[in-house]
């Protein structure tokens, strides 16, 4: 594994096709190494194949260092919010995931998680690889090496107790909704319908049990949630959500089976909490130069301002952590609920998105439908990150001061003209240049995209 560990398309972690026990040991060792020993360490993972032999094998090197390591019951297995929920609220010092995320189920990775329960920040990712890549690492002595792992039970009770807390219990039980739930046969498996049922909702369920070969791809998708948007339909129920590997990213399916971006669902929540719940926090979202041009459009006539950030929802955990805000969310899914956790929760998006729908007492397609239409394309174009980077520097010098465009460049080059959007970023996890296109039309997207995506291979052949 050459160049850096971490990676930056909001995995956060070590992701890798090839992740082998020998750089999971290392990697555990260099945790500990830097966060000193005798760290209380709690240790989760989703249900990837591999799983449970990285899991093992970063235990031992945490262990090797001197931390002392606690598994959550019954294997690791759990979602990636409720790991981080219960290092914050049960005093670790720091969580370690083993998950890919919404990557590929070939992928594995390592998540790092600090003792607020956002995963820790780039400054603590470079000095945790430096120790990996220059090998210093402290190994205790025989004599200082006599912990065993042990087993934390309460993980998935308390985060669950958690969401279904955060709201109105009474008022969602009134409106008997009946959600369809798509786990994508990991960890989500073992909390969203759970919380569904503390809440009184029906439950119908998609591959929520636990296999290393999921059925469809981790990552929800308007495409890979196909099956549950006709599921929907075919059942009349209120609604569905699909979920990625991990559990931190919820896609909302309306009762006419239609999948929803993340940056749709976030931009209704955000108004929602301002107007019933936080009224009394700064009227501020932060959302990533991924999300639509929608979110301007519908917040600021509400008095909601729109902070732009890296992509990343650590980048946006951290802004909410320093500067106080209503949310945080991008377009894959994730959304950040500050009163609950800093970080962002499928399980607690799909709570107050039930809260949301029986307080508004409207169906789900009627609240997306107070939105502004924009349409949306979103690719990639296969490239090494240096071609990728030459690319997006050819087009920040093209449409930096033309008049009639707005462009950022805080992640990549992200271009606002008055019908149309771009983003051309490279990626962090894959050799990569991504593309997204919105315009009003979708031909108009259509054109557009293949228009970008043309002149990316010229430039990055040229």
């Amino acid at each position: 594994m050459l160049g850096r560990l971490f990676g930056t398309d909001g995995v956060r972690g070590v992701v890798n096709e090839q992740l082998t026990p020998e750089l999971a040991l290392r990697l555990g060792s260099a945790i500990a190494s830097h966060f000193g020993e005798g760290v209380h360490v709690l240790l989760g993972r989703d249900a990837r194949a591999g799983g449970d032999m990285i899991l093992h094998a970063v235990a031992a090197g945490l262990l090797s260092s001197g931390a002392r390591v606690h598994v959550v019951a019954d294997g690791g297995f759990a979602p990636t919010p409720a790991v981080q929920y219960a290092v914050k609220e049960l005093g670790y010092d720091l969580g370690v995931m083993v998950t890919a995320s919404h990557n590929p189920p070939q992928y594995n990775g390592i998540k790092v998680i600090g003792p607020m329960g956002i995963e820790v920040d780039r400054e603590t990712e470079r000095q945790i690889e430096e120790i990996f890549f220059e090998q210093r690492l402290r190994r205790v002595p025989w004599s200082r090496a006599v912990h065993d792992t042990t087993v934390e039970p309460r993980v998935l009770d308390i985060y669950v107790e958690a969401v279904v807390d955060r709201v109105d219990k009474t008022l969602i039980r009134s409106r008997g909704f009946r959600v369809l739930v798509d786990c994508a046969n990991n960890v989500s498996s073992l909390t969203t319908p759970r919380i569904l049922r503390r809440l009184g909702v029906k439950a119908y369920t998609i591959a929520c049990d636990l296999s290393p070969i999921p059925y469809r791809e981790p990552e929800p998708t308007p495409s890979s949630l196909a099956e549950a948007a006709r599921t929907v339909t075919a059942l009349g129920l209120d609604l569905g959500v699909g979920h990625d590997g991990d559990g931190d990213r919820a896609i909302i399916v309306d009762e006419k089976g239609e999948a929803w971006w993340g940056d749709r669902t976030g931009a209704l929540l955000s108004a929602y909490i301002a107007e019933e719940k936080l009224l009394d926090t700064p009227k501020r979202i932060y959302t990533a130069v991924s999300s639509s041009r929608l979110v301007e459009d519908y917040l600021k006539p509400r008095g909601i301002e729109v902070a732009w950030t890296p992509v990343g929802s650590v980048n946006i955990s951290y802004r909410l952590l320093e500067e106080g805000g209503l949310a945080g969310f991008e377009d894959n899914g994730g959304f950040i609920y500050p009163p609950h956790l800093l970080a962002r929760d499928g399980g607690m998006t799909l709570a107050l998105f039930l809260e949301m729908l029986a307080r508004r007492s409207v169906r789900a397609s009627q609240l997306y439908g107070e939105l502004p239409r924009y349409y949306a394309v979103k690719t990639k174009v296969p490239m090494p990150r240096e071609k990728a980077v030459r690319v997006v520097e050819a087009l920040r010098q093209e449409y930096s001061g033309k008049p009639g465009y707005r462009v950022l460049t805080i992640d990549g080059l992200r271009v606002d003209a008055d019908d149309y959007w771009f983003l051309v970023r490279p990626s962090g996890t894959e050799p990569v240049l991504r593309v997204m296109v919105e315009a009003r039309s979708p031909d108009r997207a259509k054109e557009l995209a293949e228009s970008l995506v043309e002149k990316a291979r010229r430039l990055a052949a040229g």
